[in-house]
């Protein structure tokens, strides 16, 4: 009876040790980030609440943002991130502690166990938070130190200033002036004084009045400037803004900087229509060109990670047109080079999700000249997308008409489908060309595959 027991405790035991350093792991991985800031708690708080917006969102994709658990991150949708941030103040600053929550839909085959789940920070998140309040504080001392600079320099050339009197005592002892280095220097010779027991008129008599003029040994008279200390403060303050202009002028930028031009803008993975989205990017983000060809431009998203994204849907650095330049001889257009052979309703012959089992205007196409050699990639793209425009109105009038397949019909062919509701967000604008080539589909899609014959620069 006694051997059952030892062996149930020794059980109970193991199972709460085993528990124990469980505990201990996923506190170590939950583990907030901590940085020191050197600025005061009340500055810190006032930083972090202009950075409120990015202290919670929507995440374009789970990977690099979350450890991997049990389930593959493809199957989560939804992503939403929360960020927690406490500030203790010390001796040396604040010590500013984020942690953040990842939250998304679990999506299962049996739809009993989907739901939404938390995830385990990585800890790029809580880095990113504290980057940007780095940034912002730098800011904010930087306007300090400015302001105290433009004061301390009011101040200098307050004190510095010549106090020039109108006659009255003629003793210098309480003259502004410390010393002769702090005299003013008069470029014209002021004539000899002529000897006086009367010290007080002697000095009265080489004091310069305000309005009162120097006559040289030459016999010209010269006016003298009148410099009061407002004067000279206000000549202190302009060269000192002059000089920060200067500044700013000739800060140096980054060169190798693109911006993003329109909303909504994928970043891929792959110099390809076909590749997979990243993410879809704002109006104005800004990404380090790592290198660009005719078509794709290769960014660095943060860290290791890297991307492409569609040349013409961004501002690229200066010299660089956003669109390459054509050769200068002159080839052949898109319309010169393909032409229409037959139109039919029918259903969609593949076997593409949106258009599956629906009907479809079918258009083939041929080549004006079969042994063309520029009836590429690009040219196909661009002889696309004219009857995407040229066909949407009578595609919008069908009730019935799900979408548009362009049929090459050539050796080196292929099929390029669209949905309705696609054509319509491109037609508004809302689309970008390089997001509508990512949301149409192309069979096979190495055909038309622009990066394959020009991938450097």
């Amino acid at each position: 009876m006694r051997r059952p027991l030892v062996r149930h405790v020794a059980i109970v035991v193991m199972a709460g040790v085993t528990l124990a350093l469980l505990a201990l792991g996923v506190r170590a991985q939950t583990s907030p980030a901590e940085r020191t800031f050197r600025a005061p708690k009340s500055a810190v708080e006032k930083a972090l609440q202009q950075l409120q917006p990015a202290m919670s969102g929507h995440l374009p994709t789970l990977e690099g943002f979350v450890q991997v658990g049990d389930h593959p991150l493809s199957h989560y949708q939804r992503a939403f991130y929360q960020c927690a941030v406490q500030v203790n103040e010390t001796s040396a600053g604040s010590i500013v502690r984020v942690s953040a929550d990842v939250t998304a839909w679990y999506k299962d085959a049996n739809s009993a166990r989907s739901g939404y789940q938390l995830l385990k920070s990585n800890g790029r998140i809580e880095a990113d938070l504290l980057d940007q309040l780095s940034d912002q504080l730098s800011g904010a001392l930087n306007h300090v130190e400015a302001s105290a600079a433009q004061k301390s320099a009011g101040a200098k050339s307050a004190a510095t200033a010549p106090s020039i009197g109108s006659g009255g005592s003629g003793s210098t002892s309480g003259s502004a002036f410390s010393n002769s280095s702090d005299l003013p220097v008069i470029s014209t010779p002021l004539p000899s004084a002529p000897e006086s027991n009367d010290a007080a008129a002697s000095s009265s008599s080489s004091s310069p009045v305000p309005g009162s003029s120097v006559t040289s040994q030459a016999g010209v008279s010269r006016p003298l400037t009148d410099t009061s200390p407002a004067d000279k403060k206000m000549l202190d303050l302009r060269a000192e803004v002059s000089s920060l202009e200067d500044a700013v002028r000739n800060q140096s930028r980054p060169k190798n900087l693109v911006a993003i031009k329109k909303s909504g803008t994928p970043v891929v993975a792959s110099p390809s229509l076909s590749g997979k989205t990243l993410f879809l990017a704002d109006a104005q983000d800004e990404f380090e060109m790592l290198d660009f060809n005719a078509d794709w431009v290769h960014v660095r998203i943060s860290g290791l990670s890297r991307g492409w994204i569609w040349r013409t849907s961004l501002e690229m650095p200066e010299g660089i047109p956003d669109v390459p330049t054509p050769v200068a001889t002159a080839a052949p257009t898109a319309a010169d080079l393909f032409q229409v052979s037959r139109e039919e309703m029918a259903p969609f012959p593949g076997d593409w999700a949106p258009l599956r089992g629906k009907s479809v205007k079918i258009i083939s196409v041929q080549k004006v000249r079969e042994d063309e050699k520029d009836g590429g990639a690009s040219a196909k793209l661009e002889f696309a997308k004219s009857l995407l425009d040229s066909s949407y109105e009578e595609l919008a009038k069908s009730p019935d008409v799900a979408g548009l397949v362009l049929i090459f019909d050539s050796v080196d062919g292929g099929m390029i489908a669209a949905t309705l509701p696609t054509i319509r967000k491109w037609k508004a604008g809302s689309l970008t060309d390089a997001a509508l080539w990512h949301q149409c589909y192309f069979d096979p899609p190495e055909t038309f595959t622009i990066s394959d014959a020009a991938t450097g620069h």
